[in-house]
């Protein structure tokens, strides 16, 4: 018999990842970061062991929508995969999204959580996304401080027991829009007896096996746009467990995250209640955006984490031209270049979560927010594109296994490439942050975070990386002062960009610092510098910028000519 490559085997996927202890040892109390490391190990055992073998065994399974019953009775339901089911016990007994709102562990329970999060979702096959929406939906429903659905729901978002525990949905785009929004044609009607009820069409709900969701809809002689609109709570079955006021038309059929059950709804008169007045809803729903955001964020790091975990592993099987692939410098520096990328955004994240946490226990320092509000959806726009860039580059680590559906590879690539769209493309979180910084004083806390990370460096090895970070960051402070409303406009991405690879950068050198210094480890350090060497600054100033203009017109719309 002729020779047979054995597949990748995952090791603990907490006891191997330096990069997550070394973080929490930095990020958290040592006593707390002591208690947390045993369910932390136990979740990583998990990921590695029967949910990586779950999800190989479940790779084919999909939702299955069944609309009518056999006696033509209308029933849309729907039947999740193995996978779903046990992941969705699992993450309410480890409190994936309760351990954000436990109030013993402080300002640091966003860190705790996160944790967890990221040592589960790439066992899960997003997963995360439905546990995203319910922790939005949890902080939206607390910040409005709408006490009869505090009191209704909350305790059932965040139960640690699967047979109580909900989860819920968010329901924004339609045919008209998707970042959009103030498009909406959804209309809400207050009925005699007083109670609100929508009509209309959802073109893309994710979460449509939740018990509850988080919508936006027009009441009616509301004005057109964004401001018109109000956010209302859905319940989305009566006590029977039958959609109310509710129709499945359809579940899509997408590039990846296939086995989130994501639907065309209809809304026919279905009950809801205002969240807080009745307009002005995309502002009631901020909340959920921000939470949803980092969550897509941590769900990245733990895809790019799975995939190079993946390829280590591979490399140190696969032989080729007579040696191991991980003996080979140019296969090295390769994974090299993947993990750099890796641990400098999972720096950057985990300073964002760490923001988030101080933020709501209250434990803020001045200009926390103004951070915070410019940092989420740049951490989000640059993790997306990294993870697609990232998981790419995996694939290839592996040659033709990486291309063939049974090896469970190409599932990575196909679920990273949503995250750089939901919650927000790339074009669209790249104009937020120009909104942000319009908002507030988010660019000088910005550089005052560089600074506080690079502070006290007297070591002339970590210079020539604080000067880049500095250059980097100091040349689009120089950009954004100077550029006029089209150019801000037109090189808002490589803007948003450049802040987020210096922050990463300056961050990651931060923790290569006390990683050497506490550990001996310098394998940050070595990260920091690969990553400084792919490139920071991504800003480039145009001397001619009419012609440029023209330039880039001429080829987006291919109907011109020159002439």
């Amino acid at each position: 018999m002729g020779f047979t490559q054995s597949p990748p085997r995952l090791e603990n996927q907490y006891v191997d990842d330096r990069m997550l202890r070394s973080s929490l040892a930095r990020l958290l109390p040592p006593p707390l970061c002591e208690r947390s490391s045993g369910e932390l190990e136990h979740l990583g055992e998990l990921a590695a062991g029967e949910l990586f073998t779950l999800q190989q065994a479940d790779r084919v399974n999909e939702p299955v929508l069944t609309q009518w019953d056999a006696w033509g009775e209308r029933i849309d339901r729907i039947e999740l995969t193995p996978l779903w089911r046990r992941a969705a016990g699992l993450a309410a007994e480890h409190g994936l999204v309760a351990t954000a709102y436990d109030s013993a562990l402080g300002e640091y329970a966003r860190a705790v959580q996160m944790a967890k999060v990221y040592l589960f979702a790439a066992s899960t096959d997003m997963y995360a996304c439905p546990l995203a929406m319910t922790d939005g939906a949890a902080r939206t429903l607390l910040t409005a401080d709408n006490r009869s659905l505090i009191d209704r729901a909350v305790p059932r978002l965040l139960s640690r027991d699967p047979a109580c525990m909900w989860t819920s949905g968010q329901w924004m785009t339609e045919t008209t829009g998707g970042s959009d929004v103030g498009r909406s044609e959804t209309e809400a009607r207050c009925s005699e007896d007083g109670r609100w009820r929508l009509w209309g069409r959802k073109w893309f709900t994710s979460a449509t096996t939740a018990e509850m969701a988080i919508t936006l809809a027009r009441p009616v002689d509301n004005p057109a746009g964004s401001r018109g609109l109000a956010a209302f709570y859905v319940e989305t079955r009566d006590a029977e467990g039958r959609l109310q006021g509710l129709e499945v038309q359809r579940l899509k059929d997408k590039l990846g995250t296939r086995k989130v059950p994501t639907a065309e709804l209809r809304l026919c008169g279905v009950h809801a209640i205002p969240l807080a007045g009745l307009d002005r809803g995309t502002r009631v729903i901020a909340p959920m955006l921000n939470v949803t955001r980092l969550w897509n964020s941590v769900t990245a790091l733990a895809l790019m984490r799975r995939g190079i975990a993946l390829a280590r592993v591979y490399a140190r099987q696969r032989v080729v031209f007579g040696a191991r692939l991980v003996d080979k410098p140019l296969h090295r520096t390769t994974l090299g270049v993947l993990q750099a990328e890796l641990e400098a955004s999972f720096q950057l994240v985990f300073r964002v979560v760490t923001l988030l946490g101080r933020v709501e226990a209250g434990t803020d320092a001045d200009g926390d927010v103004a951070l915070l509000r410019l940092l989420t959806p740049i951490v989000k726009l640059l993790t997306g594109k990294q993870a697609v860039k990232v998981l790419s580059e995996v694939l290839e680590a592996f040659g033709g296994a990486g291309y063939v559906e049974d090896t469970g590879l190409p599932v990575l690539l196909r679920d990273a490439q949503v995250l750089p769209i939901w919650e927000g493309t790339t074009n669209v979180l790249s104009l937020d942050v120009i909104r942000a910084l319009r908002d507030s004083d988010g660019l000088k806390r910005l550089q005052e975070e560089i600074d506080r990370a690079l502070s006290g460096i007297g070591d002339e090895a970590w210079l020539p990386l604080t000067r880049m970070t500095h250059a980097a960051f100091d040349h689009a402070l120089a950009w954004v002062s100077q550029a006029t409303p089209e150019h801000l406009e037109a090189g808002a991405r490589a803007f948003a960009l450049t802040l987020g690879r210096a922050t990463a950068l300056a961050l990651l050198i931060e923790h290569a610092r006390w990683e050497e210094a506490v550990t001996g480890d310098g394998r940050a350090a070595a990260a920091a510098r690969i990553f400084a060497r792919s490139g920071i600054d991504l800003i480039v100033d145009d001397e001619e910028p009419t012609s440029v203009r023209r330039d880039l017109e001429a080829l987006a719309d291919d109907r011109r000519h020159a002439s």
